[in-house]
This record gives structure tokens, C-alpha cells and sequence, in this order.
């Protein structure tokens, strides 16, 4: 087994440089959370314990992209196999189409009762530790217990992030059904400064009560109560009888072979599949050199193709007509290949039937490794907070559709089109390991952009991720961060492309990655558009 970088081969200046470690090691967007998971492993806990925990402590420290009443997805390497857990939520029973239009919208909000489904991530935690995990369950939580009632200081990126929800929830969360979240999110009228103590009580009397309920509590007790009091009280559709008919859910990953490496996502309904599909046109193209219009071009194009397939097809497994095999077919790749020529186009969706998000990821001396990823969706979610609890629901339901000829058209029981994709690699049967880049709609193009500087560029992993981003947001419009090269913009322009250079990266991923070495030496990076560490031992 080879490895994919070769640091000596390609001089990109990194703004850090690569961690290395034996024993164990843990990445997050945020130090504490970081800390956590190696203090789990020190412990004795594996890779799966550590995600738990980690993933546990990010719904305390920052609150901006994931919570308590989140959704999620990992990706897990143990005993010589690759699993994946599907916990995102399905849509409330009393909720339809018909209903949503009714009240006038044309297309999903993202606040209010509307697009909040069934939050599956505290349930992948108790899954993920049942199945898979060696310490108690109680252990895992303690860590976010204690920053919730002891209080942190809140890291600069999430400090910004607050700052930007609390703007847009001031002009347009007016209601009352709101309020719960000023008081537990602003409690002094502001958003807190970063360096500045934030406590959450609130959650850590929920975290002590998942704790000892190994998470029942929340689809079958108390919590799972006070969630059906507040939505009766308030014109929600959630229930407690749709919390309780939840569990997450194992499925089989999906893979395509990359230049000689296998690359994994998680099947529909989420979207790691519109990666696959742009990496499956890519390697059909002669791409030699990353600071090339050209290449820019390639993929840029690739990802347009395969975002509007994603966006016509996926959704709820059981009513995509158009089949993950169908979708990720060789032939199929090949016909849209030829669509791309030398100038941007506007895309169109093909015809396949011819044959604020917070990611972590963990591994362990025993060769466990996990790809784990949970998310609000869109800052603090629906801005939503059940009272004393802490719980801010999340918004996922906004990516239904409103088109009842849609796949994806919002309906009873149904889960929607999912953004938060966790990512795997492996080589001969073997592990590579965890890759990831939160983000919404920029997470496949995070994907596509930082594999192919390994594998393609032979970048090292902090390379891989510090590297400049573009993204593709509609049409021809592209974004690009100002550190993208201004002579290959000039050139994106002369073919078509609109181009515009963001003032701030905070919008264009934030991800970490763990690769093994043929020694089994573990090399780490996390990238500096997040508050991110790379925790080792």
C-alpha cells in the first residue's frame, strides 16, 4: 500500500504543517472538542468513543454549526470493513406539500416549524457506542457535560459565526416561538465575544439526561415530551410519536475507483454521491497541472454536471427513480464528459438511466477510524430552542422541494435531500482514512477540490486543505477566495465564467483529514478557515 502525498514533490505553502502521531489521534474544528476525544483515548476508548465524545463536546462549543437537535452521518473503519450510519431524520406525519403551500410559501424556509424533521445525531451517538464503542456511554458525555455547566471561552471563528445569527435572527425572528433562543444564545443581548466564558446550563441538564438514558429520553421520555409539549403549543408538526418510531440507520457506503484509490461517501439521501459523480467525469480528462485555467475549468464544469443530477435525483432512497448505480455508471459519466467544452455553460440534469456543519474524524492504535459529521444545517438551524433544554432543532427539512413531481417534494415520514457527507479512502482493501470539508452545498466541491490535490497534485494533507477554493453557486457564477491566483481568475473570465472573489474563507469549507502511512504513522491536518486542532497522542 502506497501513500498519496509525497511531501518533497509539490511546494505549496501551507499556513501549518502536517501532524503526525502513533497512538491515536482526533480533528475537529475546535480545540476542546479536539482535547476531548485523545482525553477518551487515553482513557482506553477506541476511535468510535472518541468521535462520540468529540462529536458530543461540538454541540457546546459551537453551537453555530451543530447542536443537540442536529442530524448525522459517519463513516467507520473497524475490523477490516468500511459501515456507514445514516442518522438524519424523517419528516413529521401530519406534515405535506399541500400544507406548507398552503400557508404561502413557494419554496421551504429555513426558520420556524416548517423544515425541522426528526434530529438523528444524539441517536448515532448511543448507536455508534452500543455497536461499536468499548468505555460507558456516560463517559463519552461527561467531557461536554462539564464545559456546558463550567463554562469555555468561545474561539474566535465561532465567535463570528454567532455574531452573524444573531443579526439575521434579530430582523427576522420577531415571533415569540423564538424567543427561547435569545435567552439561551444571547442571554446579555449580544452574541458573546470571542475570548469571553459562555455557560449552557441548559444543555448540560440534557447531556447528563441522554447520559444516563443512553439517549431514550429524547425519542421515548422526558425530552422526547417536553419536544411534543412545545410543538402542540406552538403550531409545530413534530410529535412524539414520530420521535419514537426513529432509529438510525446502517447502510451500505458507496465508492468509486479514482486513479487507483477508492474514494467513499455515504449513499442518498445525502449528497456525497454529486462528489463521486464529478470525480467519475474528472478522471476521464488529461489533468496534469493544478495551476492551470484549464484544470480550474474541468472541474468547475464537472461539478455543475453533477450537482444538477444530484438536485434532480436524490432524495429519500425509497422514491429515487434513478438508481446509485445508475448515477455513478461509467457510461453515463462519459456522455457527460463530453458536454464540457472550452467555454461555462448554464447545466441541465441528464438522463441517467442508461445501464453553519461541523466535521471531525478520529483513529486509533488498533487501526479504528471514524468519518463523522453533524449539523444544524444553516447557522443555529430553525431557530427553534425547547425551552430548559437547550435543544436548537435543526432546519434540514428547507431542502425539500415544494414540487410534487419531485423526488425530493416534501412529504409524511420522508427524509430530504442531505448536505453533510462524510468521506473515506482506502487503496487494495486497506485504509487510507477520514477526509472531510463542512460546508452546505460546498461540501462535494470541498471534497472533489482536496482529493484531487492528493491524489492528482500529491499535495500532503494540510496542503490538500490549505490550498485555495473556488465555488460553484449557480449558473455560471463562481465564487473564489482571495487567495486564488488573480492571472487563472482573468483567464476562468475569458471562458465564460463569473467570477468574484470573497472577502472571507469562512464560507468555503472548513476541514480536517487523518491518513495512514504504510508504518501505520497517522498524519493529521486541520485547516485555518476554522478554529480547528489536531489532537495526537
Amino acid at each position: 500500500m502506497s501513500i498519496i502525498f509525497d511531501s518533497q514533490k509539490y511546494a505549496y505553502a501551507s499556513r501549518r504543517k502536517v501532524v503526525y502521531g502513533k497512538k491515536g489521534m482526533v480533528c475537529t474544528s475546535q480545540p476542546l472538542a479536539a482535547q476531548a476525544g485523545l482525553d477518551i483515548l487515553k482513557q482506553g476508548g477506541n476511535a468510535i468513543d472518541a468521535a462520540v465524545a468529540a462529536a458530543a463536546c461540538l454541540t457546546v462549543v459551537e453551537p453555530t454549526s451543530n447542536g443537540l437537535g442536529s442530524d448525522a452521518f459517519a463513516l467507520i473503519w473497524k475490523d477490516g470493513k468500511l459501515l456507514g450510519l445514516n442518522a438524519s431524520g424523517q419528516s413529521p406525519k401530519a406534515i405535506t406539500a399541500e400544507k406548507v403551500k398552503k400557508l404561502g410559501y413557494t419554496k421551504m424556509p429555513l426558520l420556524g416549524w416548517l423544515p425541522v424533521t426528526v434530529p438523528g445525531a444524539v441517536g448515532a451517538w448511543a448507536e455508534l457506542s452500543q455497536k461499536h464503542g468499548k468505555l460507558p456511554f456516560e463517559a463519552l458525555l461527561q467531557p461536554a457535560i462539564d464545559y456546558a455547566a463550567e463554562g469555555f471561552a468561545v474561539t474566535p471563528t465561532v465567535a463570528r459565526l454567532w455574531e452573524k445569527s444573531f443579526q439575521t435572527y434579530s430582523k427576522e425572528c420577531k415571533s415569540s416561538l423564538f424567543s427561547e433562543w435569545f435567552r439561551v444564545f444571547a442571554p446579555k443581548g449580544r452574541a458573546p465575544f470571542a475570548g469571553e466564558i459562555w455557560y449552557a446550563k441548559d444543555h448540560a441538564k440534557t447531556l447528563e439526561e441522554l447520559a444516563k438514558t443512553k439517549c431514550v429520553s429524547f425519542y421515548k421520555g422526558d425530552l422526547a415530551q417536553k419536544i411534543d409539549d412545545f410543538s402542540r403549543q406552538t403550531g409545530g408538526y413534530l410529535t412524539k410519536e414520530d420521535l419514537s418510531c426513529y432509529e438510525p440507520e446502517w447502510v451500505e457506503p458507496i465508492c468509486i475507483d479514482y486513479k487507483g484509490y477508492h474514494i467513499w461517501e455515504m449513499p442518498p439521501n445525502g449528497h456525497g454521491i454529486v462528489a463521486l459523480m464529478a470525480l467519475n467525469i474528472l478522471k476521464k480528462m488529461d489533468i496534469s497541472c493544478k495551476e492551470s485555467a484549464e484544470t480550474y475549468h474541468k472541474q468547475i464544469e464537472a461539478m455543475k454536471l453533477a450537482f444538477e443530477d444530484g438536485k434532480r435525483y436524490i432524495s429519500d432512497k425509497r422514491f429515487m427513480k434513478a438508481t446509485v448505480a445508475q448515477l455513478l455508471c461509467e457510461e453515463y459519466a462519459q456522455k457527460r464528459k463530453q458536454q464540457i467544452g472550452q467555454k461555462a455553460i448554464l447545466p441541465k440534469h441528464g438522463n441517467p438511466f442508461c445501464g453553519g456543519t461541523v466535521y471531525l474524524c478520529t483513529a486509533d492504535k488498533e487501526g479504528n477510524m471514524v468519518s463523522y459529521i453533524q449539523s444544524n444545517y444553516e447557522n443555529f438551524g430553525s431557530a427553534i430552542v425547547i425551552p430548559n433544554t437547550g435543544i436548537a432543532l435543526h432546519d434540514r427539512g428547507a431542502n425539500f422541494s415544494l414540487d410534487e413531481a419531485m423526488e425530493n417534494c416534501i412529504a409524511p415520514c420522508k427524509k430530504p435531500y442531505h448536505t453533510i457527507i462524510p468521506g473515506f479512502i482506502t487503496k487494495n482493501g486497506q485504509p487510507i482514512g477520514p477526509f472531510g470539508v463542512m460546508g452546505g452545498f460546498m461540501q462535494p466541491q470541498g471534497h472533489v477540490q482536496t482529493i484531487m490535490n492528493l491524489i492528482d497534485f500529491h499535495m500532503n494533507p494540510q496542503e490538500a486543505l490549505d490550498a485555495p477554493r473556488w465555488q460553484w453557486t449557480g449558473e455560471k457564477r463562481v465564487l473564489v477566495e482571495r487567495e486564488f491566483p488573480i492571472s487563472i481568475t482573468e483567464e476562468l473570465l475569458r471562458k465564460g465564467h463569473e467570477i468574484f472573489v470573497e472577502p472571507e474563507s469562512i464560507d468555503f469549507g472548513r476541514g480536517q483529514m487523518i491518513l495512514k502511512q504504510p508504518d501505520g504513522v497517522l498524519a493529521g491536518a486541520t485547516e485555518p478557515r476554522a478554529d480547528g486542532m489536531v489532537a495526537v497522542w
